[in-house]
């Protein structure tokens, strides 16, 4: 079921509704059911993924939780990582390396006929395994006590506002919540449907129009050339972005509603002044995930340089593999790891820099300098995140640097578009609004300014929100993007 849906428009309220009516000892499966119910709308089959997941993680917590020291608690953290990651690996990744063997194989002229898994991706599959494996690791570690209410336990697997794209909740924040009498609040009601409206719109009217242009350029990589691929590759940077803090905004939003606090995902990501700022404000419930349960445990900054240097392109490479099953994801992991590692290189001359007095004055100067130039090495990955295959990436690549295709200032969008020049305009003014909302966020001052407002005025800013939604909004249910993940 999509947030971007009549069915869900239906559902919540009813959710909601029958939440607050139910006696508070019985929420649980009230929510329960809500959850598997919004997930079996994709498929039916798939929530048996879930409930071997939820089984095997539950039994394997209540056993480690028997156990006093780690070596005893080893067995069931193997059992849990074993189903989690092999279901991963069997649903997601078979095929991949299925395909790379043989075309390893095939360039020695061996025979390889492995035949390819057929069967769709579930979704939201990356998602719920790594919230499971963060609890059993959490409880392995003596960092958590095992969850003895099965029921529970079930639910904070398959809460349905984040299951499908997060963010990945911890067991610490999210299950002792489930125990907690949440009364109405209509303050709280008011907070969670203003969150929802606004990732409404980030999704709806910015992300899928600017998806109109970012489809037509990278569906046909050899087509086209210069300033539209380069217009292009900028729309999907903010494309991806409000189509995945979209989600999580209506996710957070809805939680919110019935009392839940759910972890914040996004903060104005590409206001960052380096790649490693940028990722403690980009998917924060991923970024933290790898921080806690792979880059420490491989050592963290603890260890030789050399080691410390591997660590962090392990990370990221695993990052880009957890994002898709294709080369693209794991160079767009790679540019990551890499960009980072030249920052640790370079810090000590940017820090001579910023020391010359004479470039004081031009503090604001710098900054501004540090925030464009990674915004743009975060926007060239991007491509390879975005492109069908490594080599439409370089395709794309090339043909972005063909001057003669900057005179392409015309080149229509899809045919269905009736004014391309207008929807030029509507998207460049969005991203404007977009980015002005952003900085007012990333300087503290939009709910002072917001908040000072007459209640008249922040409900007419409510309504004309809604009003843009229906008016400018695109009325096909696209699903998000990361549902792929």
């Amino acid at each position: 079921m999509l947030f971007n849906s009549i069915d869900f428009l239906i559902f919540f309220p009813i959710v909601v509704a029958l939440y607050f009516v139910v006696p508070y000892h019985k929420r649980w499966a009230c929510l329960l059911a809500a959850s598997y119910y919004f997930y079996a709308a994709w498929k039916l089959e798939y929530l048996t993924l879930i409930i071997i997941s939820t089984l095997v993680d539950y039994v394997a917590g209540i056993q480690m939780g028997k156990r006093t020291n780690q070596r005893e608690r080893l067995p069931f953290l193997i059992a849990s990582l074993f189903t989690n990651l092999g279901l991963l690996f069997g649903f997601k990744y078979f095929n991949f390396f299925n395909d790379s063997i043989r075309i390893v194989f095939n360039q020695f002229n061996i025979f390889y006929n492995v035949p390819a898994f057929e069967v769709l991706l579930p979704v939201g599959i990356s998602f719920y395994t790594f919230q499971t494996l963060a609890y059993t690791i959490d409880v392995y570690r003596g960092k958590l006590k095992p969850e003895k209410h099965l029921g529970i336990f079930a639910l904070y697997v398959a809460f349905f506002p984040q299951l499908v794209a997060g963010p990945i909740e911890r067991a610490k924040n999210l299950l002792p919540q489930f125990y907690h009498k949440f009364n109405f609040s209509g303050n709280r009601v008011v907070s969670g449907l203003r969150l929802m409206l606004w990732g409404m719109f980030k999704k709806v009217v910015i992300a899928d129009r600017l998806a109109i242009y970012v489809n037509e350029v990278y569906n046909n990589p050899s087509e086209y050339h210069g300033l539209p691929i380069i217009i292009a590759t900028f729309f999907f940077a903010f494309q991806i972005y409000c189509d995945f803090s979209g989600y999580s905004d209506i996710a957070i939003g809805s939680a919110r509603i019935m009392g839940y606090n759910i972890m914040t995902n996004f903060r104005q990501p590409y206001f960052s002044q380096s790649v490693a700022e940028f990722w403690q404000r980009w998917h924060i419930s991923l970024s933290t995930w790898f921080r806690d349960y792979l880059y420490i445990p491989l050592g963290g900054n603890r260890v030789p340089k050399w080691r410390w240097y591997l660590n962090l392109m392990i990370v990221f490479v695993v990052s880009g593999l957890w994002h898709g099953a294709n080369w693209t994801f794991i160079i767009w992991g790679a540019l990551h790891g890499s960009y980072l590692l030249i920052e640790i290189w370079m810090k000590n001359i940017r820090a001579k820099i910023s020391d010359l007095r004479y470039l004081e004055r031009f503090s604001s100067g710098q900054t501004l300098l540090r925030t464009l130039t990674t915004f743009l090495l975060i926007v060239f990955a991007w491509m390879f995140f975005r492109a069908a295959s490594i080599g439409e990436a370089f395709i794309l690549i090339q043909n972005m640097f063909y001057i003669n295709g900057f005179a392409g200032i015309n080149v229509p969008w899809v045919l269905h578009v009736a004014n391309p020049r207008f929807e030029m305009a509507l998207s460049l003014g969005l991203l404007a609004f977009l980015q002005g909302i952003h900085f007012l966020q990333n300087c503290n001052l939009l709910k002072p300014m917001f908040y000072s407002q007459p209640r008249t005025v922040r409900w007419a800013s409510y309504l004309l929100l809604a009003l843009a939604i229906m008016n400018f909004g695109i009325s096909e249910e696209i699903p998000f993007i990361y549902f792929q993940f």
